[in-house]
Order: structure tokens, then sequence, then C-alpha cells
């Protein structure tokens, strides 16, 4: 396996986990309702948007330079 392939795998792998993290936060958040949770989860949706952006960036990249 190439190192671009691990990379994409892995920014796949850390974007189901963000979403999961924040489909967590929010499932607690329902049953205590605190302000923390619901920071965590609009983080974490944050971050699994910001993933998903890097990752068609990267995609993208190695697509021009025909590295794919």
């Amino acid at each position: 396996m190439s190192l671009k392939a691990f990379h994409i795998i892995l920014i796949t792998f850390s974007t189901l986990l963000a979403f999961g993290l924040g489909i967590w936060c929010l499932w607690v958040n329902s049953m205590e309702a605190t302000a923390s949770y619901t920071l965590g989860a609009v983080g974490s949706f944050a971050a699994a948007v910001a993933l998903i952006i890097y990752g068609c960036w990267f995609w993208r990249k190695m697509k021009r330079l025909r590295l794919i």
C-alpha cells in the first residue's frame, strides 16, 4: 500500500470518527443537557467537515499530479 493510499484511508477513518464522536456528544447531551457536550458535538462536526474538505483537496491534487 502506498503512502498516498494510506493517507486517504486515514482521512476517511478520521472523518468517520469525528462524525461518530459528534453523534455520541448529541446523544449524551439529550440525557444530561450540558453545554460542554453541545460544544463537543459542534467541534466534532466542524472537524469532520474540515477533514472532508481536506480529503477532497488532497484527492484533486493527487489526480492533477497523476499520482493516483
